[in-house]
C-alpha cells in the first residue's frame, strides 16, 4: 500500500505532530487538522478531518470515527490511525476506491487520545495505563525503574529461600514455578527491574502499584462505576479532559455512523454490548456488527468477539465505562475495539479466550516461554539474557528478559506495517458499509394546465439502515430521513416530508435451501415513494433534497416540461 510516511518505528509526539501538520498543509481540500483539547502538560490532542470539501462539507456526509492511544502504551493503534490518514490522502485520485470514499464520506481520526501518556511510554522505560497523573495508589514496594541504563525495565530475579520460582532445569534461560516438593535448591522472587520504596511489612516484598493508575477506557459515561469497582475509573465520568474531549467531539459531529477504536493486544475485533449478553441486544444489530467484524477478520486475521459474552472474564463484576459501549448503548452507533497485534499466535500458542479459565499455571508458563523463544528468534534486539547486577538493597540480583513494550504489547517494528495496512483496509470497508441516500426516480406528470403530479423514489443504498441500529431507535436518538421539495407551489403534500428510517440491505431476508434455490425472501424497506401535486409554469426548475445526519444527502433536479 502506497504511503508517504514510513512505518518502521513508533512516532513520538513531535514526529506525530509534524506529520499531521504536513498532511494538512499539503492537502488543504481534503484534510483539516483541529486541536480537540490541550492536555495538562500542554500537548495537543489532534483530530484530522478527512473529506473532499469540494463535494460537500464534512458534516454533510456519513462519517467514520477512528482513534488510537486511549491507553498510553498501545502505540500501535496511533500508528494504524496515522496510516489511515496517510493512505487516504496519498492515494486520492490514484485509487478509485479512495477517491470515492473521500468524495462521499468523512473520516474523523484522533490518532493519539493520550499524548502525554504515550510520550512517557515512548521516551522512558516506564509503562502506564493511560496518563502520567498520580491517582489513588499505595506507595511502597518494588518500583519499576531502569537500573542498568539500557532504556528498558525488564524482569529482576532475587534469590530467596521463600521464592516461588526456580531456573528451568531444561533451559537455564527460562524460569518455572517451584513445585510442592521443591525444598532444596536456589529459588527466586521475580519483580520488575527497580528500586525498593519502603512500606509497612517490607520483609514480604510486593510490586508497587503504579502511581499512574487512571484508565481512560473506564471513564466514559455508559456503565461507569467508581474506583472501588473499577480501578482507574476516575472521580466521575469524563473527569479526564482527554475523554471529555472525545465525547464532546462525537456529540458535536452527528454524522458519525461507526467507530473503530484502536487498542492492543490480542488480535481481536470486539463488538458491543459489553454490559449485557448479546442475546439481550437486537438480533439485527448483532448480525450486522458480526458481518462488519468479519471484514476485519479478512483484512487483519483477527477473531470477532462479543465483549460481554466471551471477552469478559467476570460477568458479574464486568469492566465497563468503555468508549465502544458508550457509542453503541448510548448513541446507537456500531463500534469496535480493535486489539492490534497478537504475540501468542505468532509464537504458535494462540490464546483461547473462551476457555481461559481452564488454563493451568503450567500451560500459562508454556505460553510465556514460547513467546520468549519467538522473541529471541525473531526480534533478538528486544531480548537480553539474565545478567548479574549489584542492587543497592537486595545485593546480587539478575536482570533479563524481553522488552515487553515492543514484543507483547506492540509488535517489533518490522511487523508494524502489516498491522497498519490491515487496519486501513478495514476502516475503508467499514466506512463503505454506512448508509447512503439516493434519489432513484424524480419525474412529473402533467394533469392539467399548470398542474403536475411529482413522483420520486428515494432510497438507502448502504448496508446499514439510516438509523444504524435498532438500539438507536430504542434510545430515541435516531433522526428521520427528510425529503425537501422546492421550486413550485405545492398543492398537496408538504415542502418537507418526514420519511422516517430507511433500512439498509443488511436487513433484507435471504435464504439458501438444501432442496431449493437461493432466494430473496423479503427486501429490506430501503425505498420510499413520494408524491406531490404542484402548480408550476413550464420551464420551472424543481429540486428534491433528501437528507439525514448519518446517511448524508442526495439531490435531484428537473425542469417542468
Amino acid at each position: 500500500m502506497k504511503t508517504a510516511l514510513s512505518y518502521d518505528h513508533y512516532y513520538g509526539y513531535g514526529e506525530m505532530k509534524g506529520a499531521l501538520e504536513a498532511f494538512a498543509a499539503q492537502y488543504p481540500d481534503l484534510a483539516e487538522l483541529q486541536v480537540n483539547c490541550v492536555t495538562e502538560e500542554g500537548r495537543n490532542q489532534y483530530v484530522m478531518i478527512l473529506t473532499n470539501r469540494k463535494t460537500g462539507s464534512a458534516l454533510s456526509k456519513p462519517a467514520l470515527y477512528v482513534d488510537g492511544n486511549i491507553h498510553a502504551g498501545e502505540v500501535t493503534s496511533s500508528m494504524c490511525a496515522l496510516h489511515t490518514i496517510d493512505y487516504l490522502l496519498t492515494n486520492y485520485e490514484a485509487d478509485p476506491d479512495v477517491t470515492s470514499v473521500l468524495d462521499n464520506m468523512t473520516f474523523y481520526v484522533i490518532p493519539r487520545v493520550s499524548p502525554d501518556g504515550a510520550e512517557v511510554y515512548l521516551t522512558t522505560g516506564k509503562t502506564l495505563r493511560s496518563v502520567n497523573r498520580e491517582y489513588l495508589f499505595d506507595k511502597g514496594g518494588v518500583r519499576d525503574e531502569d537500573l542498568d541504563g539500557d532504556g528498558v525495565v525488564r524482569m529482576m530475579r532475587i534469590p530467596t529461600p521463600y521464592g516461588s520460582w526456580k531456573i528451568d532445569p531444561a533451559d537455564g534461560s527460562t524460569m518455572v514455578l517451584r513445585g510442592p516438593s521443591d525444598t532444596e535448591g536456589v529459588f527466586y522472587d521475580i519483580y520488575p527491574e527497580g528500586v525498593l520504596i519502603p512500606f509497612d511489612g517490607d520483609e514480604n516484598l510486593k510490586s508497587e502499584e503504579s502511581p499512574w493508575g487512571l484508565d481512560f477506557n473506564r471513564n466514559f459515561p455508559l456503565g461507569w462505576f467508581p474506583d472501588s469497582r473499577q480501578p482507574g475509573a476516575g472521580k466521575y465520568p469524563l473527569s479526564n479532559p482527554e475523554t471529555k474531549a472525545v465525547v464532546d467531539f462525537a456529540l458535536a459531529h452527528s454524522n458519525i455512523g461507526g467507530a473503530a477504536i484502536g487498542h492492543t493486544s490480542g488480535g481481536l475485533l470486539l463488538y458491543p454490548p459489553g454490559t449485557k449478553p448479546s442475546k439481550d441486544a437486537p438480533s439485527g444489530d448483532i448480525e450486522a456488527m458480526v458481518a462488519i467484524a468479519n471484514m476485519g477478520k479478512e483484512e487483519l486475521g483477527y477473531q470477532p468477539m462479543n465483549i460481554f459474552d466471551t471477552f469478559m472474564s467476570d460477568q458479574a463484576n464486568y469492566d465497563s465505562g468503555a468508549l465502544d459501549d458508550w457509542f453503541y448503548q448510548n448513541q446507537g452507533i456500531p463500534a469496535y475495539t480493535v486489539e492490534f497485534w497478537d504475540l501468542d499466535s505468532h509464537a504458535g500458542v494462540p490464546y483461547s479466550w473462551s476457555d481461559r479459565s481452564k488454563e493451568t499455571p503450567a500451560e500459562e508458563m508454556k505460553r510465556f516461554n514460547a513467546c520468549v523463544k519467538w522473541v529471541k528468534e525473531n526480534a533478538p534486539e528486544y531480548y537480553v539474557d539474565w545478567k548479574e547486577f549489584d542492587h543497592p538493597v537486595f545485593g546480587k540480583v539478575e536482570i533479563g528478559g524481553f522488552n515487553y513494550k515492543f514484543t507483547h504489547q506492540n509488535p517489533p517494528e518490522q511487523y508494524l506495517m502489516k498491522e497498519c495496512e490491515g487496519s486501513t483496509r478495514f476502516n475503508i470497508r467499514f466506512a463503505k458499509s454506512l448508509p447512503k441516500l439516493s434519489v432513484d426516480y424524480f419525474e412529473t406528470e402533467k394533469l392539467g394546465e399548470g398542474l403536475y403530479q411529482v413522483t420520486a423514489v428515494v432510497g438507502n443504498k448502504g448496508y446499514l439502515p439510516t438509523n444504524l441500529t435498532d438500539e438507536a431507535v430504542s434510545l430515541n436518538v435516531s433522526k428521520p430521513v427528510m425529503a425537501c421539495l422546492s421550486g413550485a407551489e405545492i398543492l398537496s403534500g408538504t415542502p418537507e416530508t418526514k420519511i422516517g428510517n430507511l433500512s439498509g440491505y443488511s436487513r433484507t431476508v435471504t435464504g439458501a435451501f438444501f432442496y431449493g434455490n437461493l432466494t430473496t425472501q423479503k427486501n429490506a424497506v430501503a425505498r420510499k415513494k413520494l408524491t406531490w401535486l404542484v402548480r408550476a409554469e413550464p420551464g420551472t426548475k424543481m429540486v428534491l433534497t433528501v437528507c439525514q445526519e448519518k446517511a448524508g444527502k442526495a439531490t435531484a433536479e428537473l425542469v417542468v416540461g
